[in-house]
């Protein structure tokens, strides 16, 4: 979808648009919260990892109030390399979603289980409704992607890696992980309707790997769903969550402020 023209009126989007802790990495927490605030976001996605900081209500508070940017999520650390994090799953979805609401935010995404954690995966779906009514928090759960190892595809999680088919009352829905799994992602997002509450913006080329490259550098339709979420007057959340690990520092912020920009643009529904 191409940007409203200069000569229609547009109205001024609903949805914030935030950063990812993990865009900066391997920066810090204190790193994004300082680059949100210099380039313009509206608030920031926790990314839990083993960074002590983001784990900490108290360390994350002191950086929201100095710079002024809201905590608007928490990712829970149930991605393989954070297994280590927070102990058993339950847990981790659990203190993740008390940290989000100390903090104020109001969504907390999380990975569904993986395949070999079976007692997870049994009760999950009546599991995530549960911490939400007991945090007031919603509990978002994301898309992701068959694995592969050739031609073979590996189904590595349980109930399954589309969220779509499965009762949950809130989804997070991800553009690079819509390139690596082949989805459609503007029928995702259509298809959904009220229960997409988040949106992770990135790109991705349909590589087996999740790419996490600059919105409109790939091959995923960014704009259109952004222009499709601006069109329904959807009020959820767009969080920035690219892949900046080998760039320079400048570079970096060169990335993030493209993509909020890019974010901005298409957000901006022409009425």
């Amino acid at each position: 979808m191409n940007a409203p023209s200069s000569g229609r009126p547009v109205r001024v989007p609903a949805a914030q648009v935030a950063l990812s802790t993990s865009s900066v990495f391997p920066g810090s927490c204190a790193d994004a919260f300082e680059v949100a605030a210099r380039l313009g976001y509206d608030g920031v996605e926790v990314m839990v990892w083993t960074d002590a900081v983001s784990q900490d209500a108290g360390a994350l508070a002191r950086l929201r109030d100095h710079y002024g940017v809201p905590v608007v999520a928490v990712h829970a650390p149930t991605l393989l390399v954070t297994q280590r994090v927070w102990g058993l799953p339950w847990e981790k979805v659990d203190r993740s979603a008390a940290l989000a609401a100390e903090l104020g935010a109001g969504v907390v995404v999380v990975h569904p289980p993986f395949r070999w954690q079976r007692e997870y995966a049994a009760g999950f779906v009546d599991g995530v409704r549960r911490v939400s009514a007991e945090h007031g928090v919603a509990v978002a759960v994301e898309n992701m992607y068959p694995w592969r190892a050739g031609k073979r595809e590996v189904m590595a999680y349980s109930p399954g890696w589309d969220p779509t088919g499965h009762d949950y009352d809130h989804v997070t829905l991800d553009l690079s992980h819509t390139a690596t799994a082949g989805s459609d992602a503007l029928a995702m997002a259509g298809g959904l309707g009220g229960r997409l509450r988040h949106l992770h913006l990135a790109d991705g080329s349909g590589s087996s790997k999740d790419e996490h490259l600059v919105p409109g550098t790939g091959t995923q339709p960014c704009g259109e769903v952004l222009g499709l979420l601006a069109e329904v007057g959807w009020s959820g959340c767009v969080v920035a969550e690219i892949n900046t690990r080998r760039r320079t520092p400048d570079e970096r912020e060169a990335d993030l402020a493209r993509t909020l920009a890019f974010a901005r643009l298409h957000l901006a529904a022409a009425t």
